[in-house]
């Protein structure tokens, strides 16, 4: 993350295999077969036997009919992974148990609210292109929501309020309720119903679900007398896609063992709990408690029931200890009850809070984000800073100001409609400096910043200015959001695998515009890019990577089609995008099969306009709008490290972005 000489360093970029699938359907819905494909940037053909699937090209998805297995154990035969999915909702469900079983993975939808970003997410996270786990355990704080509802129904109305500041979003499987809750206290919901419930969760958010079993021991309704119950939920949920099961540590070693074996892209949270008010956190037991958990936990959660304020201290030392000792997997650590608020507050790994939108707490004590950080703020710590939002940045400014407020957080939004480059630099020498975001962006030769990220460097434009906490004291480090925003848009739809080899298209006036865009689409590993208006210097890019400008329309012939076009151009220069998406229209295109982005909202608004035009034609299209949302959603996670979700950014934000 230093300054360099201008060579594009991306540890970010996705290096998988071909995704080999064979997914199986219900009768009539042959159409997900091909958006799956479609998401993955493959081709589709489908069989009507088993061993027809052999000798099919490894780039291919392959579909069969579900009905067609000839046995739930022939599918063992079948090297491939495999997907079933099920359109439920209809008046038959043609959900196959056995069948399912010997599948690797379950995608479940209902066709009248199909979800394409939900399904590029699902497929992203399984098949190990998306990794969030990897990007929570480097943030210095983690939160999770925890739902109440018997129906997860009831939250998605609020959902996007309900997450801002969290990391991620725990299902209680335990407190899910088909029929009456008050007549039907001590029953388990059915799998059926629990596969619909993360179904719509994940319909509606971008945050990792945390898929939670409890027992009757530790206020859940799960039986303690059937542990293979607790395998077949826990084991659905690896199957569903959830980033995340907990899975209690009272659980036999054998059913612990084979969830581990068979997690794929899933992390285990190994949790433990005491209600009984005697746990010692000074105690041996403790530290063999936490060693147990970490043989199969990603992370390990303890909580306990305490009585008075000094277990708190007790709690922050074993977690020194912890923290020295072991360098895996993290510890959650935490108290129940009044008197365990400050462990909640101190805790820095996946602490669970409430929101008072929610119709009961999870547990005693139990806090919202805006109340653990006001805490951490009497506390000192969470200090007081200026945060300032410089340039042409008011829609921005006025949302930055918004988040603060609904997250409690005690800084103060400073705006600079104009500024110089000497007044900036007086700006972030100052002590109270917390950051910045800058548009028009700074270049990367400015000599103020001792630090610049690889991105930053490479794109050579810094739009956020992060101030780091450090023993030593405030480290400054320039960093570019904007080519973030790029790709959370272009992954959207797509997986990132779906982008390598594949040719891309660039407008812009100048290369400044499109540097961003050139670096986010050499993070997915892209092949040939091809400019418009602008010659790329090829020291910005990936060596790897060859950038060719068109220079008139015999350029264009005989090249790759675009898989992605992305315009950069003003609204006076933009009448040429329509008609270039239309010639790389040549043929019928297929339900969003290619992708257009709209970086500078010159395309204008309309039917005119180049985005609709996109969509008319059968494109994924976004507007300048959806990459100034993800952006801001970016600069606030590098800024104050709180996770804004992008719902609800585009709600509250809209257009003023």
């Amino acid at each position: 993350m230093t300054k360099g000489n201008g060579v594009m360093k991306i540890e970010e970029i996705i290096h998988s295999q071909t995704a080999r699938l064979l997914v199986l359907f219900d009768k009539d819905e042959q159409a997900v077969v091909r958006s799956i494909a479609d998401v993955l940037g493959q081709k589709s053909v489908l069989v009507d036997h088993l061993r027809d699937t052999l000798g099919q090209s490894d780039n291919v998805v392959v579909g069969l009919d579900n009905s067609a297995v000839p046995t739930p154990e022939s599918l063992s035969q079948v090297k491939r992974t495999i997907i079933t999915t099920h359109c439920i909702g209809g008046t038959v469900d043609l959900r196959n148990d056995a069948v399912s079983s010997k599948c690797d993975y379950e995608y479940l939808y209902v066709k009248e609210q199909f979800e394409r970003r939900d399904l590029a997410r699902f497929l992203g996270f399984v098949l190990g292109q998306n990794k969030p786990h990897e990007h929570l355990r480097r943030k210095s704080r983690t939160t999770m929501l925890s739902t109440t509802f018997h129906d997860i129904r009831a939250a998605l109305p609020n959902l996007d309020i309900l997450s801002v500041g969290a990391d991620s979003v725990e299902l209680r499987v335990d407190l899910l309720a088909e029929s009456d809750p008050v007549l039907d206290k001590a029953s388990v919901p059915s799998i059926d119903y629990v596969g619909e419930q993360v179904m719509l969760l994940r319909q509606r958010t971008e945050l990792p679900i945390i898929f939670t079993t409890r027992c009757t021991k530790e206020n859940g309704r799960f039986p303690m007398d059937d542990p293979i119950l607790f395998y077949r939920y826990l084991h659905k949920a690896i199957q569903w896609g959830c980033e995340y099961i907990d899975v209690e540590l009272w659980l036999p070693e054998a059913i612990r063992t084979q969830l581990a074996a068979e997690k794929g892209s899933t992390k285990i949270i190994s949790a433990w709990h005491d209600f009984s008010g005697n746990f010692k956190w000074s105690s041996a037991e403790a530290q063999q408690l936490f060693r147990q958990g970490s043989v199969h936990g990603d992370v390990v959660k303890m909580i306990a029931l305490v009585n008075t304020t000094e277990e708190n201290y007790e709690l922050e030392y074993f977690r020194s200890i912890i923290q020295t000792t072991y360098a895996h997997p993290p510890l959650s650590g935490l108290n129940m009850g009044p008197v365990g608020q400050l462990s909640r507050t101190l805790n820095k790994v996946f602490t669970p809070i409430t929101h008072p939108l929610l119709p009961m707490v999870a547990a005693p004590g139990q806090l919202s984000a805006a109340e653990i950080n006001s805490m951490l703020h009497s506390m000192g710590q969470t200090p007081k800073l200026d945060v300032y939002a410089i340039g042409n940045i008011r829609g921005q400014a006025v949302f930055f100001e918004k988040c603060f407020n609904e997250l409690s957080l005690p800084h103060q939004l400073l705006r600079i409609e104009r500024a110089s480059q000497s007044s900036i630099e007086t700006v972030v020498t100052r002590p109270s400096f917390g950051g910045a975001y800058i548009n028009p962006p700074l270049p990367s030769t400015t000599t103020y910043l001792p630090r610049l990220s690889n991105a930053a460097t490479a794109i050579g434009q810094i739009d956020t200015v992060v101030a780091h906490s450090t023993p030593n004291g405030k480290l400054l480090v320039g960093e570019n959001s904007t080519w973030k925003g790029i790709r959370a848009t272009l992954t959207r739809d797509f997986v990132p695998s779906a982008y390598a080899g594949q040719a891309g298209l660039i407008l812009a006036s100048q290369e400044s515009h499109a540097a961003a865009a050139i670096f986010a689409l050499v993070s997915l590993d892209i092949g040939p890019i091809y400019t418009i208006g602008f010659q790329a210097k090829q020291s910005s890019s990936a060596t790897a990577t060859k950038i060719q400008q068109f220079r008139g329309v015999e350029d264009m012939k005989n090249v790759d089609e675009p898989f992605v076009v992305i315009s950069a151009l003003p609204a006076e220069k933009s009448f040429i995008v329509s008609p270039l998406i239309k010639h790389y229209t040549r043929r019928p295109v297929r339900h969003r099969e290619k992708i257009f982005v709209d970086l500078s909202g010159g395309g204008g608004r309309g039917k005119g306009d180049s985005v609709a035009v996109a969509r008319f034609l059968g494109w994924s299209a976004y507007e300048a709008t959806d990459i100034n949302a993800w952006t801001t959603v970016e600069t606030l996670r590098l800024l104050v490290g709180q996770n804004v979700p992008f719902d609800f950014v585009r709600l509250a934000a809209g257009r003023s972005l």
